[in-house]
């Protein structure tokens, strides 16, 4: 039986009750949002993880990305950086690897970390066959059984690209075409096999799949905007539409579901990608890269990223897909791993702090740092930031025989009127 079925049964379960108080929401709210599909959980039946809540009155998740490249197969460096990911705050990690021995490299990633775990199962499908296009219906489905019978929590699926959204983007002026690697394998199959999308076309038999591990099907952006200039446009819109189709049909059967967001998005068109996928997809779970709020900043795209995912926040993003400062420009490092996920931990935090659920908890957080700065509590202030170690080394670099910091020094604007309502009281 799957947390769906349990769900829409009235039972509350184990799992439901841990994401409640993890949380610190009623029990019965998660059980009544997972029936409806506005919260996800995803959890395989043969893996024991942490119970991560995603979506409606949830605080907002992180996921990071890792994995090897066929240029870069390291897969000791691909397993300590999904253990940083998941120290750092991580609440789920995806496995993107194409290079090297892929269930080897699963296997270790899935057994390194208490967090849940993603992929996208046509990247080992396409690398069964010399060529990409050579990949047959079979190898998609066996990859995602593979990946089912090792534990993987969540896979990413590409079932909204199909001949129907193919044709707007045979119609578009777009620039960057197809940037979703998986969407890419997926346009390629259909073009040289003069065929619809399999897992389109056979929808349910991957619901049937997911359903027997109770595996949550993250289904993904394939035509999703790779640039400024192509946000907002009909192949976008046409998937999103499918997309909120599969998700009706895979809630029919329990099977949980999130979905996949745009990745180049200006800030005045987020508003509209967010709520659009929102009303389309019926309030399920929503997975969003950045989105990238410009083109021009390889090396600080985690910082556009986090400018885009917190603006996407505002109006209902569940989860948010790390960036790096390596995105566009190479494999992501150690450092870049740690980097990208603080910087998308700030804008998660910024997102529950005005969202229903997690604000109260959010609030209390600043709240409690506004309390250390005016007391120039440092220990507290340390303790508290989502870096504490790099605040420290800051402050202790540059550190004076004031207690304030030297930027103001004695001249510090909370000393001074701090000691100035001291004086008053003592003149009272």
């Amino acid at each position: 039986m799957t947390l769906m079925e349990d769900a829409k049964r009235g039972t509350i379960t184990p799992v439901m009750e841990a994401v409640a108080k993890a949380e610190g929401i009623d029990a019965e709210t998660v059980r009544s949002c997972v029936a409806k599909g506005l919260i996800a959980i995803p959890r395989n039946i043969r893996r024991e993880t942490l119970p991560v809540g995603i979506g409606k009155y949830m605080s907002t998740k992180i996921n990071a990305n890792i994995g090897t490249s066929r240029d870069c197969i390291d897969i000791d460096a691909e397993v300590e950086k999904a253990k940083t990911a998941e120290l750092f705050g991580a609440h789920a990690v995806m496995d993107l690897s194409t290079g090297g021995n892929l269930d080897e490299i699963r296997t270790r990633i899935l057994k390194a970390v208490n967090i849940p775990v993603g992929t996208v199962p046509i990247y080992q499908a396409a690398a069964s066959q010399k060529v990409v296009v050579e990949m047959t219906s079979d190898d998609m489905f066996n990859a995602v059984r593979k990946h089912a019978e090792q534990g993987v929590d969540f896979v990413t699926v590409h079932a909204g690209v199909n001949l129907n959204s193919l044709e707007r983007l045979r119609q578009s002026d777009r620039i960057m075409n197809v940037v979703s690697r998986g969407g890419s394998f997926t346009i390629a199959w259909m073009l040289h096999n003069g065929e619809d999308n399999p897992f389109y076309v056979e929808f349910d038999y991957l619901l049937e799949i997911a359903k027997e591990y109770d595996m949550t099907l993250s289904l993904g952006d394939g035509m999703r905007p790779g640039c400024i200039a192509d946000a907002s446009d009909r192949p976008k819109f046409m998937e999103f539409i499918t997309l909120g189709e599969l998700v009706k049909r895979a809630r029919a059967v329990d099977v949980q579901t999130f979905v996949e967001g745009p990745g180049h998005v200006p800030l005045n068109e987020i508003e509209l990608s967010v709520r659009g996928m929102k009303e389309l997809c019926d309030g399920a779970p929503l997975y969003l890269l950045g989105p990238l709020v410009t083109d021009i900043a390889p090396g600080f795209d985690h910082i556009t990223g986090a400018i885009g995912g917190a603006v996407a926040g505002m109006y209902g993003t569940d989860f948010l897909c790390m960036v790096t400062p390596s995105e566009h420009l190479a494999l992501p490092a150690l450092e870049d791993i740690k980097e990208g996920l603080l910087v998308t931990k700030l804008a998660a935090h910024t997102i529950d702090l005005i969202k229903e659920g997690p604000r109260e908890r959010a609030w209390k957080q600043d709240t409690t740092m506004a309390y250390a700065r005016r007391d120039l509590d440092w220990e507290k202030q340390f303790e508290l930031a989502i870096d504490g170690d790099r605040a420290r080394k800051i402050r202790d670099a540059r550190k004076t025989e004031s207690d304030a910091c030297s930027m103001c020094g004695e001249l510090c604007a909370v000393k001074i009127v701090k000691e100035a309502f001291g004086e008053k009281k003592k003149e009272e």
